[in-house]
């Protein structure tokens, strides 16, 4: 049985059949940010709390990464290689997130459309562990 481990613990729920990615919300101005932080990049205050964001967005801009990202930070194969879609996705929360998309198609990629968080093994580890990542999905018309 293999087993899942998410890229980073806190940055989104898990484990989830629907995750959620969490942010950082500022309860003295009242803005959202992600990923979270102890402090508010908008007004500096201090009072954030961590809250589930969104699921749904919108497709703000995308690209195809086409070629292997330098090796480190990129940790998956080199060999092989698959390029992957990138984008930022606009939360109703009034922030953009960059995230992997799960589609590399240009074909069936447009800024504008619906998107919907999801999960994605990046890669496995060296002892057989899938290392999951949150990714945006298409949302069918």
């Amino acid at each position: 049985m293999t087993n899942d481990i998410p890229l980073h613990d806190g940055l989104f729920t898990w484990p989830s059949a629907t995750p959620q990615l969490i942010g950082g919300r500022c309860t003295d101005c009242g803005s959202f940010h992600f990923p979270p932080q102890d402090n508010c990049p908008h007004c500096a205050g201090l009072a954030v709390e961590r809250q589930p964001l969104s699921r749904r967005g919108t497709l703000w801009t995308w690209t195809v990464q086409g070629f292997v990202p330098p090796v480190p930070p990129y940790a998956g194969a080199v060999e092989g290689f698959v390029p992957f879609g990138v984008g930022y996705v606009e939360l109703p929360e009034g922030l953009c997130v960059q995230g992997r998309l799960t589609v590399n198609d240009p074909a069936q990629l447009r800024i504008g459309m619906t998107m919907e968080l999801t999960t994605e093994t990046l890669h496995t580890d060296a002892d057989g562990a899938h290392i999951v990542s949150y990714a945006f999905r298409p949302v069918a018309a």
